[in-house]
């Protein structure tokens, strides 16, 4: 039996998020599938769902950042219990760019911008950002879209979660990302999360 790794608990995490990120997606299409069709009733039914697992992902989120917030990365264990577990997930601990790393990034785009700016403008400049640290795992596509690089995908979290701690606005059209005053503050400092 392998020791207990406070590593692995955040790769859990980790591996938990990306899943029910995935179920969003598979939500959001069959809604759109169903407005196509003029299928309002099921068009509903995928918004409510996609509403509820996304409440649960920030849930996730929030817990994430709690077991950060009591140090269950850093604690320091002794040589033997650092024993890797198996592989509980489609990606192992620290295989993905993490979605912290994109704050920085997203918030210099932004501000290069004016301010706000639409998704893909600002994507396309965190991308041109990130280049050297992305790892091939971010360019590889969701298996529930294969059209979308998991980087992207990671991003566009990134920013739900940005505006949840209030970097940036909550209230921008539909499409547009807009810098919050406190993100403009954490810019000028160059804080990580």
């Amino acid at each position: 039996m392998n020791e207990s790794n406070p590593g692995n608990v955040l790769s859990g995490f980790e591996i938990l998020l990306e899943e029910l990120e995935a179920e969003i997606e598979i939500c959001t299409r069959s809604g759109a599938r169903a407005v196509e069709n003029r299928d309002f009733g099921k068009a509903e039914a995928a918004i409510a769902r996609a509403k509820m697992v996304t409440e649960f992902r920030d849930k996730v989120a929030d817990l994430r950042k709690q077991w950060d917030a009591i140090g269950g990365a850093d604690y320091d264990q002794d040589e033997e219990a650092k024993v890797e577990r198996q592989n509980l997930g489609r990606l192992r601990r620290g295989l993905r760019t993490s979605e912290t790393d994109f704050y920085l990034p997203i918030l210099k785009a932004l501000d290069e911008l004016g301010g706000s700016a639409k998704m893909q403008s600002v994507l396309s400049k965190v991308h041109k950002a990130m280049k050297p640290v992305l790892k091939d795992v971010d360019y590889e596509p969701l298996s529930s879209n294969p059209d979308m690089p998991r980087w992207r995908n990671t991003a566009q979290w990134a920013r739900n979660t940005m505006r949840q701690e209030g970097l940036l606005k909550d209230d921008s059209p539909h499409g547009t990302w807009e810098i919050s005053d406190a993100g403009r503050l954490r810019l000028a400092q160059g804080k990580r999360p």
